[in-house]
């Protein structure tokens, strides 16, 4: 007796692919990536509602004064002085961007391309140092510069990250010897 062997059973194999559970599959994925897209959104807007005392931004003055310094680099964000992670969101501050600040005797101008520029009056800026985080961004020890100011009743603290990090002490060093002249003038 000839042992006989059965190579296929069946005369048409199973389908490879179940095209219809796979589009369903990947529609689901995809309402499931925007609702927490939406979410996310809600979120940033719900943060923005629950920040409308703080009052508007000041405007640049006509005459700013003569440049003390310029630099170009990233601004990071804005959060309450001293809690690195609850950002602000109000009025564009939490908006992370490519920046361009100027200190002048008048104050601190932040232009930020594709974002609203803001501007710090000398009166307002309490202190300068270097940090190595902020809301959304940590970097090396002393990679960040941080401005404290004040607006209406808040602390605020604005990270900035320039081109050329070596010139972040050069900006502490200026910004806190300007302040320390305005509290003197007060």
């Amino acid at each position: 007796m000839t042992p006989v062997i059965l190579l296929a059973e069946a005369e048409k194999s199973a389908p490879v692919t179940d095209w219809p559970a796979r589009i369903g599959w990947l529609v689901g994925l995809l309402l499931f990536i925007a609702l927490v897209y939406w979410l996310m959104r809600e979120g940033w807007k719900w943060r923005a509602t629950l920040q409308s005392d703080i009052p508007e931004l000041p405007g640049v003055p006509e005459d700013p004064g003569p440049v003390r310094l310029a630099m170009s680099g990233r601004y990071h964000g804005s959060t309450t002085a001293g809690q690195w992670l609850d950002r602000i969101v109000a009025h564009g501050l939490g908006t992370r961007s490519l920046a361009r600040l100027t200190l002048t005797d008048a104050g601190l101008e932040v232009e930020r391309p594709g974002a609203d520029d803001f501007f710090i009056p000398a009166t307002a800026l309490r202190e300068a140092r270097l940090d190595k985080g902020i809301a959304g961004k940590v970097l090396t020890e002393g990679g960040l510069l941080v401005v404290t100011w004040a607006h209406g009743d808040k602390l605020i603290d604005s990270g900035f990250r320039s081109d050329h990090a070596a010139e972040h002490p050069e900006w502490v060093d200026t910004l806190n010897h300007m302040i320390n002249d305005t509290e003197g003038a007060r």
